[in-house]
This record gives C-alpha cells, structure tokens and sequence, in this order.
C-alpha cells in the first residue's frame, strides 16, 4: 500500500511557479509581485510569500530588500563559468563510473525520451537533471554529489536559455544516450573525453 502525502498549498503554488520559470514563460530579469500572484492564483499573500520563500531556497529566484522576488538573469559570462566549474566536477564522476552502466540515468533517459514535442521545458530539465545527478550520484563520492549540487539551481535556470535549441526533446535525448554508452563501454580515458564534449556543446 502506498500511502500519498497531501499537497499543501503552499507546495502547490510553488509547483506551478516553478514550471513556468523553468519552462520560460517567467522571463529572466522578471519580478513576481505578490499581489499579482495572490490575483491570479486566488489564494492570500502569505501564502504567496512561503511558496517565493521556497523557490528563493532552491536557487530559481532572488529577493532583495524593497524589492519583488525575480528570476535571476543567467548571462553567457556565467553559462561558461558554470560549464568551467561543472566540468572538472563531470570528468571526475566519469573517471569513477567508467565501464558501468547506470540504471538511474538510463530510467531518466527513457523518461526523456518519451517526452512529446512541445512538452513543458520543465520537464525536459527535470529528466536532464535527474540524468547528471543519478551519473555523479553512481560515483559514490557524499563530496563530489554535494559539490555538484550546488551548482544545480544555476544549471536548471542555464538549461531554460536552450529550450529553443531543441524543438524535439528526442533530439537532447539522442545526445545523451551517446554520452551514456560512452561512459558505460569506457575506459575512463573515453568517457572523460566523451564527458568534455558533451558540456563543450551547445548544452549542459
């Protein structure tokens, strides 16, 4: 028997906000008035200030003092340095997983994979993130998978920059798939390099 934890409001609003930073129907740079989304999504302010609160913790929004909640402003600048950050981070993970296959990954490849045309872009960098995450998890390093989540809430606001690069989520999918047989065939010496590549290109 599975028992199903009820959904609080609060957790409930911060769902739906999160989809639409992460699908890009929130642009980058653009505040989210409390009154506005108390208006909209019928519920009262405080509610609507615990559900920012929250995407604030993740990393998806910023708040200063006298001024609404935003989604931060990711720049090519800082899309680079996280791929400088993240790569040493992915290059180790392959070293470490090299020769294995990954069931975690493969599950979210396939989850990918299924994911039709015109899709919310949330999903398609839920499964990308769940891919990466369960790689490095399968290193077996508490350090290297902390180290690596901190970079997550940049990653996933970085990955919403490409959702018109991929009109097929099959296509990102594809890319992914190779970098998995790569680490899984190995040696190290390959995956890593595959490991490069994959982050030189056009995504992450």
């Amino acid at each position: 028997m599975t028992t199903l934890r009820p959904v609080s409001t609060v957790e409930a609003l911060a769902a739906a906000l999160r989809e639409r930073v992460l699908s890009g129907d929130v642009e980058p740079g653009a505040a989210l008035p409390e009154q506005e989304l108390s208006a909209r999504y019928g519920v009262a302010r405080p509610t609507v200030r615990e559900a920012l609160a929250l995407l604030v913790h993740e990393g998806l929004l910023r708040r200063e003092r006298n001024r609404s909640a935003y989604v931060p402003v990711i720049t090519s600048a800082d899309l680079a340095d996280l791929m400088y950050v993240r790569r040493p981070l992915e290059e180790l993970m392959a070293e470490a997983v090299a020769g294995r296959r990954v069931g975690a990954a493969e599950e979210a490849l396939g989850r990918l994979s299924g994911l039709p045309p015109g899709a919310p872009w949330a999903s398609v960098v839920a499964e990308h993130m769940a891919l990466h995450e369960a790689l490095v998890a399968a290193a077996g390093s508490p350090r290297l998978e902390r180290l690596y989540g901190t970079l997550a809430a940049e990653t996933r606001l970085g990955l919403v920059r490409l959702r018109h690069a991929y009109e097929d989520p099959r296509e990102l999918a594809a890319e992914h798939a190779a970098l998995l047989r790569a680490i899984a065939e190995g040696p190290a010496e390959a995956a890593v390099r595959a490991v490069r590549e994959h982050l030189r290109w056009r995504h992450g």
